[in-house]
């Protein structure tokens, strides 16, 4: 239907020029704008040497788990990645180019990067829907409650938050999460009010870019210090340092 609306619109436009001194180059310019637009969609999806960010460090971590890398999982899409990619591919019959697109993200079991290539159109799902102030308020609630775990750990954290944004059994913006009463003991005392460095930040960013080492989940409680039986009783997924993550 795009299509056609496009040519339509372009028809009327290369009708209309001459009268209105408009050459057919503005017009092909701007379809060109578009097309190149929807394409840098695609193409900031597919991850290949030289790319960053949370997707980054998923793709490492699984072919780290599996035996391909052996690199840090840094989320820097070197030559040792591109290498466990190409050896990933091969084993699964892929094309072995060291790009990360659809057919890899797919074998890789990735499949909200998998459905995001298959929806070039759509609004990406990452930081950019969130404000600046979602991000420090994010970040302010990583280090509160986990300024002593790991890196992976505390990306975790903010992946629980992010989650329970998406799930309609609580509220639906990072500050709702935050806020609710009885959610976070940092916010019960006080300890949300702490500064965050800037690894809160950045484990802040790359929970809100998708990366989420909990596998979907929607708790997270040290057990050592819980006293909820309810929390208890939920099931776990994994542990990461001091704290188990739950559904």
């Amino acid at each position: 239907m795009k299509k056609f609306l496009a040519i339509g619109a372009l028809t009327l436009a290369l009708s209309g020029a001459a009268a209105a001194g408009i050459t057919a180059v503005t017009v092909s310019r701007a379809g060109d704008a578009a097309d190149t637009a929807q394409t840098a969609v695609v193409e900031a999806a597919v991850l290949r040497q030289g790319s960053r960010g949370g997707e980054v460090k998923e793709v490492q971590r699984r072919l780290k788990q599996w035996g391909y890398y052996s690199g840090a999982v840094d989320g820097i899409f070197g030559s040792g990645t591109k290498k466990a990619v190409i050896s990933f591919q091969k084993k699964n019959g892929l094309t072995a180019d060291g790009i990360v697109g659809k057919a890899t993200y797919a074998a890789l079991g990735m499949n909200d990067s998998y459905n995001a290539l298959n929806r070039p159109g759509s609004k990406p799902s990452g930081s950019s829907n969130y404000t600046s102030s979602d991000l420090y308020l994010l970040a302010k609630c990583i280090y509160a409650e986990g300024r002593g775990e790991s890196y992976t750990g505390q990306v975790a954290i903010g992946a629980v938050i992010m989650n329970r944004v998406k799930s309609p059994s609580f509220p639906n913006s990072i500050s709702g999460v935050i806020y609710q009463p009885g959610a976070f003991t940092a916010v019960s005392d006080g300890q949300i009010n702490l500064e965050p460095n800037q690894t809160a930040y950045d484990a802040a960013r790359d929970a809100m870019n998708g990366w989420d080492p909990s596998y979907g989940c929607l708790y997270y409680y040290n057990p050592a210090v819980a006293t909820s039986a309810w929390i208890f009783n939920r099931q776990t997924v994994t542990v990461i340092g001091k704290h188990v993550f739950a559904i």
